[in-house]
């Protein structure tokens, strides 16, 4: 059974940080792209951040290029979500997710698990 657990949300004013975490179990992780997606409310869910299984292909959204990082550590089965000069529009319920092991893409439909998400707040 395959978990994606995320943690490391909070609150963070305008301009601050927040380091986002996502722990993987029930899959071989090494083999999986992660992708990171929000959802605002009242919105629809978008594309922030894709990494490929070795870390050797990744994606930004427009919105999180030069203040976001993905990364991901296969040893500890986990997939990390920097987010650095945090804005109010930045404020979202931030999910992370896994495609079918060897794809990998930007598209929200591609991916088949996905955690339960973690709410970062950004104030002005």
């Amino acid at each position: 059974q395959v978990q994606l657990e995320e943690s490391g949300g909070g609150l963070v004013q305008a301009g601050g940080s927040l380091r986002l975490s996502c722990a993987a179990s029930g899959l071989d992780f090494a083999k999986y792209a992660m992708g990171w997606f929000r959802q605002a409310p009242g919105k629809e869910r978008e594309f922030v951040a894709a990494i490929s299984w070795r870390s050797g292909g990744i994606y930004y959204a427009d919105s999180a290029k030069g203040r976001f990082t993905i990364s991901r550590d296969n040893a500890k089965n986990t997939v990390y979500l920097q987010m650095n000069a945090m804005k109010p529009e930045d404020t979202a319920v931030y999910h992370c997710a896994a495609p079918p092991p060897g794809t990998f893409g930007l598209a929200s439909d591609l991916y088949d698990y996905w955690g339960q998400g973690t709410q970062v707040t950004v104030s002005s």
